[in-house]
């Protein structure tokens, strides 16, 4: 079975990291946003992906290449140069997917359903096509569902007066009559091909589109605060891991609590680690704090600092912070350093190569 993933977007809600890195590479407990998507796909069934991407000199092409050495699924790379939306891209994937029934996939969507109940639905039905579906406490915010009898019926893009609270949730399958429907739309008003368009065509032209109710939480992590919230449920997911008093890794006065998970060459000094905490290879932590639900990559220096609730991403360091540093997102090779002065808390949203110097 085939499967497409669809990662060609600017992911200008997440400037300034996403100006020099794809947010499908932004790592969530230290694993790229896209991993997870093939992960899920693979789950149900996916033996093929196609990544639908803004160039095929993307870095994710460089990032993953064939993906038969990096993630154990071959990838097809395709590219969508000229973003019409959503049914453009799925338009662009007929000749990947051919003439069967293929799984769609928005790239920057993180699950803790596995999914692999929603395919077999789709095929016991015969349905046209599938959507995961997801119970949110805003539905005027989002693609809303109505349902009758256990179909979908209706596509209503986010009602004043919402007829169910079950929002579209980024997750779809197709029959390849899914082409023929994107044919005979029209663009939005915003100009694009809108793929709620193409399935309330298949809708009423009397195709069975059927529904897949997420289990567990759903993060649309296009935001830092989404992405935030993605790396604390993720981590939260952590099992019971106890402490190793022999572990060489952790030296001098330092207490490391269980669900910590410490990469090779790493080392804590005369440190506090409190998890659920991820925290990559050859990283150096002395005299430092680091809190619940903290992702730190490969390559992280952290020194006379404190941080929790954080993402930091490879190639770091962070030196002499006098305030605690939360709910932050830090991106590869940024570099944070604080002269000592009135503590303090920060906030950073930082890009490649940042340097970011407090006094």
């Amino acid at each position: 079975m085939k499967a497409v993933i669809l990662c060609a977007g600017k992911g200008t809600r997440l400037y300034p990291v996403t100006l020099t890195m794809p947010k499908p590479l932004v790592p969530v407990a230290n694993k790229p946003l896209l991993r997870y998507a093939i992960d899920t796909l693979t789950n149900m069934g996916a033996t093929e992906i196609g990544l639908v991407v803004d160039s095929l000199d993307s870095p994710i092409r460089e990032r993953l290449g064939d993906g038969l050495q990096t993630v154990g699924v071959p990838l097809t790379y395709i590219a969508q140069t000229n973003p019409k939306g959503l049914a453009h891209a799925v338009k662009l994937c007929q000749p990947f997917v051919g003439d069967e029934p293929f799984i769609v996939y928005l790239g920057d969507n993180v699950f803790q359903d596995r999914m692999d109940v929603l395919y077999r639905q789709f095929e016991e039905t015969g349905a046209s096509a599938a959507l995961a579906l997801t119970e949110v406490p805003n539905p005027s915010a989002f693609g809303i569902a109505e349902l009758e009898n256990g179909q979908i019926v209706r596509l209503v893009e986010k009602p004043k007066d919402p007829p169910t609270n079950l929002a579209v949730a980024g997750v779809y399958v197709f029959k390849p009559d899914i082409f023929d429907a994107i044919d005979h739309i029209k663009p939005s008003w915003r100009n694009e091909l809108e793929i709620t368009d193409a399935i309330q065509y298949l809708l009423d032209q009397g195709k069975g589109v059927i529904p897949y109710v997420v289990n567990g939480w759903w993060i649309d992590a296009g935001k830092p605060d989404a992405i935030m919230l993605a790396n604390q449920l993720i981590l939260e997911q952590l099992p019971f891991t106890p402490v190793d008093l022999q572990d060489p890794r952790i030296k001098g006065d330092s207490h490391v609590s269980h669900r910590v998970i410490i990469g090779e060459d790493s080392e804590i000094i005369d440190s506090v680690i409190r998890g659920p905490v991820i925290i990559g290879d050859n990283v150096t932590i002395s005299n430092a704090y680091i809190g619940p639900y903290t992702a730190i990559g490969n390559n992280v220096i952290i020194e006379h600092s404190e941080i929790e609730h954080s993402i930091v991403m490879s190639f770091c360091t962070i030196k002499n912070i006098a305030g605690r540093i939360d709910a932050s997102l830090i991106a590869d090779n940024a570099t944070v350093i604080h002269e000592p002065k009135k503590p303090n808390t920060h906030r950073f949203v930082l890009a490649e190569n940042s340097l970011v110097q407090l006094s």
